[in-house]
């Protein structure tokens, strides 16, 4: 039973659940904003906001603290995520993403949302 457990599971595995977090917000630092499932969007913005708290800081012990939850080989993600994305919401604590749910998916109805940065 799963009491007290109030994560979406997503209908996957821990280490798929993490993957899909990792290319979400992969996706979504790079574009900066992206189209999924309300479910997921929920899912994903925590842990988005909690990429973007690490590089308000700028420190080097952050910057190999997001490459690590990003598991981002590629520095491009994380050299944005520190250059370009951090300054906008220095001056902000917390809330740097935004949900927007839009319409029914057609073939199967589920609900689905935009999440950008603000």
């Amino acid at each position: 039973m799963r009491h007290g457990n109030k994560n979406r599971t997503l209908g996957r595995a821990k280490d798929q659940k993490t993957a899909l977090m990792r290319g979400l917000a992969v996706s979504l630092i790079r574009d900066g904003s992206i189209k999924t499932t309300e479910a997921k969007a929920k899912e994903l913005r925590p842990f988005a906001e909690r990429l973007v708290t690490y590089a308000k800081t700028g420190t080097l012990a952050s910057r190999r603290r997001a490459t690590s939850v990003l598991g981002e080989p590629k520095n491009e993600t994380i050299k944005k995520l520190f250059d370009e994305i951090a300054p906008k919401y220095k001056e902000r604590n917390g809330g740097y993403t935004r949900i927007i749910k839009t319409r029914m998916r057609k073939g199967d109805s589920a609900p689905m949302a935009i999440i950008e940065l603000i």
